[in-house]
């Protein structure tokens, strides 16, 4: 089993987005000065980083197996529905943003909430950056993939980050750690599975796979 690494340039940014995250549907005057102050702020401090890699899918009963990662959730199953290979990847944007974040938490709490904001939708960029790519690359051999698919979304347990980063080496690829408390270093990282299959995939995304009720961050329909 080989692990991939890959740099990314900067995607850019959806302002949009990062109002959403920051808990603001319309901004205004000040909201938007503070945002455009705080983009000035973190340019450049961003690195773009993914290590991957391609498992074969083994089911058995209700278990799953890829790799060294095994898991009997059954929203991940049924995400996988129909698939018999699988792309295991963690992706980063680096310390910057949280050195940002700490600074500015004491002193200027808006700032700090607004560079939190920013550095979600850096991160879900970058993963969906990635996504788009294997899609591409699987397409071309008429082939489809499933919705990305990480550790805490429904009963797919956040243990499982260990087994990602045993299969992984996130460390040396791409510089990111896991504590005992399983919370990642940088933080604005994410951990995930896309499954590739024969057959077309319903649309959707990861807000609609997890169950996660009352997250601030849940998009709306």
């Amino acid at each position: 089993m080989s692990v991939f690494t890959k740099i990314y340039s900067a995607p850019e940014f959806n302002k949009s987005e990062i109002l959403r995250y920051a808990g603001t549907k319309e901004a205004s005057e000040q909201t938007s000065e503070l945002l455009e102050s705080c983009l000035n702020e973190c340019s450049g401090v961003f690195s773009y980083k993914v290590c991957f890699a391609e498992e074969k899918l083994i089911i058995n009963g209700g278990t799953i197996s890829m790799g060294s990662i095994k898991t009997d959730s059954k929203a991940l199953l049924k995400n996988l529905d129909g698939c018999e290979r699988a792309v295991i990847f963690a992706s980063t944007v680096g310390l910057g943003i949280d050195r940002l974040i700490f600074k500015y938490s004491s002193v200027s709490p808006s700032r700090a909430l607004m560079f939190q904001a920013i550095g979600a939708e850096r991160i879900e960029a970058l993963c969906d950056m990635f996504s788009a790519e294997i899609c591409e690359k699987y397409a071309a051999e008429g082939l489809y993939i499933t919705p990305r698919f990480s550790p805490g979304y429904g009963d797919f347990s956040v243990d499982a980050q260990k087994d990602f980063f045993g299969l992984l080496d996130c460390p040396r690829k791409i510089g990111l750690s896991l504590n005992e408390s399983l919370i990642m270093t940088p933080t604005k990282s994410v951990t995930a599975v896309i499954g590739i299959s024969e057959k077309a995939q319903k649309k959707s995304n990861s807000c609609e796979a997890c169950t996660l009720d009352g997250c601030a961050y849940k998009k709306r329909k």
